[in-house]
């Protein structure tokens, strides 16, 4: 676990960031991402993963599903102006999630039409969407997400999926590094990229500071990274232990999963 002091880094959140409250869903949110904190994360990664989730659940710390449900054919049309040339085009997609998830993600990031839009919807910190990025995760994790894509709104491991996807460029191709890099002036503005153009990038960029700002408030050391050691195989004649059903054995996964990634054991 990295060196942090938990109760001082809440209370500075609670202040810049919280209105001066902190409901007990919005700690454990909290706590789930400071557990699967990554071996070796610089602050200002952390931090910026941390007002990535702030933003993308509104202030609530809980993995999130997308909200599909639209009350004008306008916004809809100004979310997606590719996918609908007319207003009208738009209009019957109103206040229908799912018919306009099937049309807005079918046939496109792994999906293979049918219902997979909307089963394969945002959900998480950061929002993972498509069967392409639900296996990609799941395979990373051993979670079978695209059979329970609700698993990606577990706490555990919608922090996995978040910082493995913000380290490595999952949402769009841009990762942590392209704009957090040691020796050059850090860049939060354009960190949005990360996930969604330059969408709220002003407001996130300052959420960036308060959650930097309580990670030194708290002392934040990394923990540093250790080599991987591989599992020694059994032996041929002892039977190989069925697997644990992955509702069942979310934390396991993490760990494993941040042990091949980052080089360490999870909290």
């Amino acid at each position: 676990m990295a060196i942090l002091d938990r109760a001082k880094f809440f209370a500075a959140v609670r202040g810049s960031l919280f209105g001066g409250k902190l409901t007990e869903k919005q700690v454990q949110g909290m706590d789930a991402m400071l557990d699967a904190i990554p071996a070796g994360m610089a602050p200002d990664h952390l931090a910026y993963c941390f007002a990535t989730a702030f933003h993308e659940t509104g202030a609530k710390m809980q993995p999130v599903v997308e909200n599909l449900t639209y009350t004008s054919a306008a916004r809809i049309r100004d979310v997606w102006p590719t996918r609908f040339p007319s207003i009208a085009s738009a209009q019957m997609y109103v206040r229908k999630p799912q018919e306009l998830a099937n049309k807005v993600y079918g046939a496109r990031m792994g999906n293979l039409g049918g219902n997979d839009g909307w089963t394969y919807r945002g959900r998480g910190f950061a929002q993972i969407t498509g069967r392409d990025n639900y296996k990609r995760a799941g395979n990373m994790l051993g979670v079978d997400l695209l059979t329970f894509p609700e698993l990606a709104e577990e706490p555990e491991t919608a922090a996995a999926i978040m910082y493995c996807g913000m380290v490595n460029g999952w949402f769009t191709g841009k990762k942590l590094a392209d704009y957090f890099e040691r020796g050059v002036a850090a860049d939060p503005y354009s960190a949005r990229k990360i996930i969604n153009g330059l969408d709220e990038a002003a407001k996130i960029a300052g959420y960036y500071r308060a959650f930097a700002a309580a990670l030194k408030a708290a002392g934040y050391v990394p923990m540093p990274t250790i080599p991987v050691i591989d599992a020694v195989p059994p032996p041929p004649d002892v039977e190989p232990v069925e697997p644990v059903p992955a509702k069942v054995s979310l934390a396991n996964k993490l760990q494993r999963l941040l042990e091949a990634l980052f080089g360490r054991k999870s909290a």
